[in-house]
């Protein structure tokens, strides 16, 4: 009886998730259908499927959506390293902390698309600035994550590494990584988000060429919003999946370890 109630319980969650979309579907096909919404600026879920079927058969959707998780791949692989290796030694080190931190902080300040007129000039306007402004945006949650985490490293362990004798590179690899971990893998999600958002930005903002963020702007100045609204979806859709996996990742990460 209460494994029923247990599978009934649980079949209900994704279901009663799926209920806002639903409704919220049939209110824009409802507005649209008796006049209520312009169909031209508010293209109905029947025009939406149709765009996203011509753009599956065209293969035009496969292609942009590629170059899109390539550019971004790009972007992460770089990002990622860089704010590993930053945030792991200012963790460690408090004199670098001092020194580089205030300059590190006036730098996340400046809002991540004032960088676009200066990552054009340095690297141009195509696809490394791209990767580059990925990057950027990438860095900064990793290296804070990183340093926070090993800078919150008990006391008392390090002690213990004092007590036995322990080299600096065993204290590294035994006490201190596995402490910071969970807030690095915090910061790996938080990166592999705000990655995303900016492969879409970067598509926006450098010059156009394979991807979801430059047909966005082609739909709209076609004026197709159909087209428009298919890539919108589109990019939630990757988002939450990124958001997703690499929740699933980091929970099965730490309970590998025994953190979780």
């Amino acid at each position: 009886m209460g494994g029923g109630v247990n599978a009934a319980a649980r079949l209900a969650r994704p279901a009663s998730a799926l209920l806002a979309p639903v409704l919220l579907i049939a209110a824009w096909q409802a507005a649209i259908s008796l006049g209520l919404a312009d169909g031209g600026i508010w293209a109905s879920p029947a025009a939406v499927v149709r765009a996203a079927r011509e753009a599956v058969a065209e293969g035009d959707l496969a292609g942009d959506l590629l170059a899109s998780l390539q550019r971004d791949l790009a972007g992460l692989a770089l990002g990622i390293p860089l704010g590993l290796a930053t945030g792991l030694a200012l963790g460690l080190s408090r004199a670098a902390g001092r020194l580089f931190n205030p300059s590190l902080t006036a730098i996340r300040q400046v809002a991540l698309f004032s960088w676009v007129p200066v990552i054009s000039v340095w690297l141009g306007n195509d696809e490394p600035a791209k990767i580059a402004f990925i990057a950027f945006a990438v860095f900064f949650p990793v290296m804070l994550a990183t340093q926070q985490g090993v800078r919150g490293v008990d006391p008392k362990y390090l002690e213990v590494a004092v007590i036995l004798n322990m080299r600096p590179s065993q204290t590294l690899r035994a006490i201190i990584l596995p402490a910071a971990l969970p807030a690095a893998l915090s910061g790996i999600h938080l990166a592999l988000i705000y990655g995303w958002l900016a492969t879409i930005g970067a598509e926006y903002l450098f010059s156009a060429g394979p991807g979801i963020g430059s047909e966005l702007m082609t739909a709209r100045a076609q004026f197709r919003m159909d087209q428009v609204i298919v890539g919108m979806l589109l990019i939630a859709g990757i988002g939450m999946m990124f958001t997703q996996a690499a929740g699933a990742a980091e929970r099965r990460l730490l309970r590998a370890r025994g953190l979780a």
